[in-house]
Formats: C-alpha cells, sequence, structure tokens
C-alpha cells in the first residue's frame, strides 16, 4: 500500500509541475518578491497532496522565532522534502542550489523563474563570491535566502559539515541566521520512491545575531542547535517511526 500510495503522490506531483508551469512563466514579468509568493502555491499544493495520498503530514515548531526582516535560513538537508517545504512555512525566499537543477524541463524553468542563486559548486571560490553579491541583492529585495549548508543530503540522524557560504553571506550582509533542523529523511528518504505515513517534525530555532561576529562562530552556533534538535528527534524515534 506503501508503494502504491507513493507512486500516486509522485505522478499527481509531476502532472502538477507541468500545469503549474505555465503559471510561472506568465510570473515572469512580476517583482521578484511577488513571483516568489505565487511560486509558493505550488509548495503548498504538494504537501497537501502528500497529505492525502500519503499521509504524510509535517508540524513546525519555533515560528515565534523568526525574525520581523530576511535572514539567511541555514536547514538541515536530509531529503526532497525540505526543498518544498521551505516555500510554504517560511516567507519569500530564494534558494541557493546548484544550477543543474534550472535544465530540468518544466520543473527546472519554473524555479528559474524565482530568479534562484544559482551556483556552479566545481568554482568554488566563484561560487561563494556569486552567493555573496547575489545573496545581498535577494535580502534587499525582501526575500530570504534559503541555505542547505551541508551540501547534500545526509541521512536521518546524521550531520555534515557546513560550508560557509550561508554564514559568511549572513555576516557580510548584517542579516541574522536562522537555524532548522528536521527528521524528513526518515519518512521521505533520500534515495528510493517510498513515502512512509507519519509526522515530519520541523523546530526553528532562535535567531543568530551575526553583527560583530565572524562566519565560523555564526557556522558552529548554527551546526551546534541544528545537532542538538536533530539529537532530540532522533532520541525520539520510536515516536515517530513510520507506518
Amino acid at each position: 500500500m506503501t508503494l502504491l500510495r507513493s507512486i500516486v503522490f509522485f505522478i499527481g506531483m509531476c502532472v502538477s509541475i507541468v500545469l503549474y508551469w505555465p503559471i510561472t512563466m506568465l510570473a515572469w514579468p512580476l517583482l521578484p518578491l511577488t513571483r516568489s509568493r505565487i511560486l509558493g502555491g505550488w509548495a503548498v499544493f504538494t504537501l497537501w497532496w502528500l497529505k492525502v495520498t500519503c499521509n504524510l503530514r509535517h508540524r513546525v515548531s519555533g515560528l515565534e522565532n523568526l525574525p520581523d526582516r530576511p535572514a539567511v535560513l541555514l536547514c538541515k538537508h536530509e531529503s526532497a522534502w525540505e526543498t518544498i517545504s521551505t516555500q510554504a512555512i517560511f516567507p519569500p525566499q530564494a534558494w541557493v542550489l546548484k544550477r543543474e537543477l534550472l535544465w530540468i524541463p518544466f520543473f527546472g524553468w519554473s524555479l528559474a523563474a524565482s530568479n534562484p542563486i544559482a551556483i556552479n559548486r566545481s568554482a568554488r571560490v566563484r561560487a561563494l563570491d556569486q552567493l555573496i553579491r547575489e545573496g545581498r541583492d535577494r535580502l534587499r529585495e525582501g526575500r530570504w535566502v534559503v541555505v542547505f549548508p551541508e551540501g547534500t543530503r545526509t541521512a536521518p540522524g546524521e550531520m555534515g559539515e557546513f560550508s560557509p557560504g550561508g554564514a559568511m553571506l549572513a555576516v557580510k550582509s548584517g542579516a541574522p541566521v536562522v537555524p532548522v533542523a528536521h527528521n524528513a529523511g526518515t519518512f521521505w528518504r533520500r534515495r528510493g520512491i517510498l513515502k512512509h505515513a507519519g509526522v515530519i517534525d520541523v523546530r526553528v530555532g532562535p535567531v543568530i545575531e551575526t553583527a560583530g561576529r565572524k562566519p565560523r562562530d555564526v557556522n558552529n552556533a548554527a551546526h551546534a542547535w541544528i545537532a542538538q534538535a536533530v539529537a532530540d528527534m532522533a532520541a525520539n524515534r520510536d515516536e515517530q517511526a513510520p507506518h
């Protein structure tokens, strides 16, 4: 049954991408902030479709920690789920992502309409400069910048090292950092099609102010908070186990 539900979800998601694509193309002339809000509508639908087909829901704690100004979001990376859900949970945003994603038919073309920060990860120095330069622009537009500092998806309960880009952008722009932890990988694994029923736990950490701080200190603070939150969720894994 889990396999069947997962296939139905996947088919519906693919169809929705194709159907939503004309809307994203029509949104091109609009301001980036407005485009981000429009594109967020697809994420809201997808999370609803995931709940209907796979009985996979989510709960968020710590939203009261969100600042009243654009921030750099440093998010745990375990699955594809968080790349969708951040659009629905948080204010209008721009992602930092590998440029190859923009080449995917329909999905990538729609993603390009959000004006993300699409970097070439093989050119690290240039990518870092681009992240800081374009990240400042996105923050000035009133959008948040979403960074997955581990760079690649990790197994549930594990933590990868954080790249310095997100923290450097925050320090150089004066924007605060918001750390986000979750256990999506327990239900929507980084490999495979199965989506297990359950409730994904999303935890928003306290704001990390960056004024007068070094990027390494900011990065370490975000890593420490997310690691502790991940450990806490792993300790409660029996209650959260997929079924």
